[in-house]
């Protein structure tokens, strides 16, 4: 098992260098030139070969890349800005701070607003897909099925605002969404996310609701299924022991992709309901030209992406031995 998660790990790294180069290749090479925007309207060809060579960017793009790579293992040090300790991913032409410290600011909100969305998606569209396929054809199931059916073709932006005009400012339900800090006010922290938990959640409810129900159908067709209930096992027991567990696999995979991307940045999400995440951050960055913080929302959505599928495959190996080999 650990030899498996060391090559898994080996190749998440050399994934991260691959989607770094091409990351910061065609940031880089955009024809918008960072250095103009943070030169001002006023800015003379003297003063625009000085701000390159401040931020960095008067060097060929492969210096470029290796000066950035580097600072990422050891640090940097910009003329203007000072040096940047290892992890740097650069500074923001627009913020003039380190990429990573505005990342690490933005990042609990982005944090909370995903593994609470993830616990209200996994448990509910998990638990009403196992009732689908245990009454399949009866009266729950047709309604689990027509239900995840609508919820998945709503859209955050539409579901977010109906949502917090009648639960919030009609009804007075639930509270208008903020940023509270949990060390600070628990409390405060799950009523201000609780609603963008819920409607992030609906639409993935419905996929894995879906799912789950053809995977659990799926398996309980299977002849190793048969042959355990020929045997006069319980049928709890064939359920969780056999069925269940055969059909987690794919549920497994969508689960770590979908946390993966969401950790990324929950862009509708967010701006939806105000919320000052990485998603948040991205769209700031791009209105912004601010090429150093696109480039660092990137590589960490990337890097999330990579960590889950490294989880799902520690999981996959749990689940199914045979994966080990592979």
């Amino acid at each position: 098992m650990f030899r498996f998660l060391i090559r898994r790990a080996i190749g998440a790294l050399v994934i991260l260098l691959i989607i770094s180069a091409i990351t910061f290749v065609l940031f880089y090479i955009a024809p918008r030139d960072p250095a103009r925007a943070a030169c001002g309207k006023i800015c003379t060809p003297e003063t625009l070969a000085l701000v390159k060579q401040n931020l960095g960017i008067a060097d060929p793009l492969p210096v470029q890349y290796w000066h950035w790579l580097e600072g990422v293992f050891v640090g940097r040090d910009y003329s203007s800005f000072g040096h940047c300790p290892a992890p740097c991913l650069g500074y923001s032409f627009r913020n003039r701070e380190p990429v990573l410290a505005t990342i690490e600011d933005r990042f609990p909100t982005t944090l909370s607003l995903s593994v609470g969305a993830a616990v209200v998606f996994v448990l509910v569209g998990v638990g009403t897909g196992m009732l689908a396929a245990v009454k399949q054809g009866k009266a729950l199931d047709k309604i689990a099925s027509s239900a995840s059916l609508i919820f998945s073709s709503m859209q955050i932006y539409i579901v977010g605002v109906v949502a917090m005009y009648y639960l919030c400012d009609q009804w007075h339900i639930l509270s208008r969404p903020k940023e509270v800090p949990f060390d600070q006010d628990p409390a405060g922290w799950f009523s201000g996310l609780l609603l963008p938990w819920l409607v992030l959640a609906l639409i993935f409810t419905a996929n894995y609701t879906r799912m789950t129900r053809s995977q659990l159908v799926e398996t309980m067709s299977e002849d190793y299924v048969r042959t355990a209930r020929a045997k006069g096992l319980s049928r709890r027991t064939v359920f969780f022991r056999f069925a269940w567990r055969g059909a987690m696999g794919p549920i497994v995979t969508i689960f770590g992709l979908d946390v993966g991307l969401l950790l990324g940045g929950a862009i509708i999400t967010e701006k939806v309901f105000g919320l000052h995440g990485i998603g948040a951050l991205s769209i700031k960055a791009v209105y912004d030209n601010d090429l150093p913080m696109i480039l660092g929302v990137v590589l960490v959505a990337a890097a999330a992406i990579v960590f889950f599928n490294i989880i799902v495959d520690a999981v996959y190996a749990l689940i199914d031995p045979r994966v080990r080999l592979a």
